[in-house]
């Protein structure tokens, strides 16, 4: 029947009614508005109490959204996941042509209702054709009169659907526009905040606010996986940390299979609504897994939104990708020049001091008298002191960009200055680094800080020499000051700590009365654990 033909049998009363309902889905643009107000308009044209739109699935006989009327967000979360065209809702999808039924029960393909369903008697189904193509089908249950729906209202909304399916061309063509133009804009400021000198968090956090508004998700949340297995919350929009948590816990090994499949996943049931698992496929910077929480109401995303969110990951993993490469070479540029100057002071500078040493020695032979070698014998030992400090910072120069040993003494040893009043002389020897343990480099902290403390507490020092060294399978911490010494009676509390972490390691300490004036502590231990 054509519809000049149904528009014949429409009453005048229903072809008001009809043009109103037109009149009011066509005055938003937005789809999903569009297709709510389009089931609302059926039910309220027809007298139907319930009311719904299922879009077809453009790659399977199924339904890829279902928008309904009547139903409150409590009745739908108690019934669970949305229907997928199964049963009498299959029908219209089979063959799409008008089914009209005074009892849904009497139909032989009515499978009945999930639990929680309300009940429901009287039923019409409508294909909605876009250009002789079917788009979804439009489902009416309990009209609110006796008799069940009517002849007059299946001619109803065969017209109403058929206009429908007009106004939701124009909506789909609108929103495909505004989609793409979402993801231009996204795609632009992702690129602009990675523009060196990147901030990494703000573009992540940049990555995040882009995927939310392309897909127009209610959320959207990054998370990486640490080595541990366990994941960490990078960065969220739409929610707090704790809440994608929860979510995390629902959604189980979908994740961890999205990520390692570099695939999209769509997880359509969880308390939150459907949620669509995008991978970060990064493959310098570290990458992750975006989770984006659609919409109520929806199953899914579209095709066209799966891609476009997909391709904004991509591009944005390509650009943390350079972010990373950048940061890397410019590390890599660090390190070598550290390494030249290493280079340069051991083969240069430490070989002619060394023979300016050799000079100084032989000169002293041919000294005058006691004094002129006293002063020689001055100026080898400062010669020698000078070479070592070259070689702790030849030492710090190759352990560049790792966290060390001689780093973290030298942090706490200048985060007491202030209390001190002055600044320790830091002297280190031997492989500080690549010798002493990660257990007992916090040993050898903790001997310092309260070596430190004793020193700003007791000592009225006005200078001090930290020593470390490495040398005959022990490592040795000596700090000296020049203050007033220990004295006669004193309280060893503190000192009693320091002496029970060389005990549990096998080592010692001394306390020795530093030259000319002042106190001198010697902590060591060995290397290994005694018994290891």
């Amino acid at each position: 029947m054509s519809d000049a033909a149904d528009l014949d049998l429409v009453r005048p009363s229903d072809a008001r009614a009809l043009l109103d309902a037109v009149m009011a889905i066509g005055a938003d643009l937005d789809l999903h508005a569009v297709l709510k107000r389009i089931v609302e308009s059926a039910c309220r044209i027809t007298g139907a109490r319930y009311g719904a739109l299922g879009v077809l699935d453009d790659t399977s006989p199924t339904l890829s959204d279902f928008v309904t009327y009547g139903m409150s967000e409590e009745e739908h979360r108690a019934i669970g996941a949305l229907p997928k065209g199964r049963g009498l809702l299959g029908v219209l999808i089979d063959s799409p042509e008008p089914v009209r039924l005074a009892h849904l029960a009497d139909h032989p393909k009515s499978f009945g209702f999930p639990p929680n369903h309300p009940p429901m008697e009287s039923f019409l189904g409508v294909p909605v054709r876009i250009r002789g193509t079917v788009f979804g089908n439009l489902y009416l249950t309990e009209k609110q009169a006796p008799g069940g729906f009517t002849a007059q209202d299946e001619t109803l909304v065969q017209v109403f659907a058929s206009a429908a399916g007009f106004v939701i061309e124009n909506a789909r063509s609108y929103t495909q526009s505004e989609r793409r133009r979402r993801w231009l804009e996204a795609s632009a400021q992702i690129t602009e905040t990675l523009q060196p000198p990147a901030d990494l968090e703000a573009a992540v956090r940049q990555i995040v606010i882009g995927a939310r508004r392309v897909a127009r998700a209610e959320m959207v949340a990054l998370v990486r996986r640490r080595p541990d297995a366990v994941r960490d919350v990078v960065a969220t929009d739409g929610e707090d940390t704790d809440g994608v948590r929860g979510l995390l816990a629902q959604l189980g090994d979908r994740v961890d299979e999205a990520e390692e499949n570099g695939r999209v996943a769509v997880v359509p049931a969880t308390d939150r609504g459907a949620v669509v698992v995008v991978p970060l496929r990064a493959h310098i910077a570290e990458g992750g897994v975006l989770l984006v929480v659609v919409e109520q109401g929806r199953s899914g995303l579209e095709a066209e939104e799966v891609e476009l969110l997909m391709s904004l990951a991509d591009q944005a993993s390509l650009a943390l990708d350079r972010v990373q490469a950048i940061a890397e070479r410019q590390e890599l540029l660090l390190v070598a020049d550290r390494d030249r100057i290493a280079r340069d002071l051991h083969d240069l500078v430490i070989q002619r001091l060394f023979a300016t040493g050799l000079q100084l020695q032989g000169a002293r032979r041919m000294a005058p008298n006691d004094e002129v070698r006293e002063r020689l014998d001055a100026a080898v030992a400062d010669l020698d002191t000078t070479i070592s400090d070259i070689r702790s910072t030849i030492f710090e120069l190759q352990r560049a960009g790792d966290r060390s040993l001689r780093a973290e003494v030298s942090d706490l040893v200048k985060e007491y200055v202030p209390v001190l009043g002055f600044t320790p002389v830091l002297r280190t020897a031997g492989p500080v680094d690549a010798a002493v343990p990660g257990d007992l480099g916090e040993q050898v902290l903790a001997v310092l800080r309260e070596a430190l403390s004793n020193a700003a507490r007791h000592a009225s020092a006005s200078s001090a020499t930290v020593e470390l060294k490495v040398t005959g399978g022990e490592v040795v911490l000596c700090v000296t000051d020049d203050g007033r010494g220990l004295p006669a009676e004193r309280s060893d509390s503190g000192l009693r700590n320091v002496r029970r972490r060389a005990t549990e390691r096998g080592g010692a300490l001394r306390l020795l009365p530093g030259e000319p004036q002042g106190t001198r502590l010697e902590w060591s231990a060995p290397l290994e654990r005694p018994g290891a």
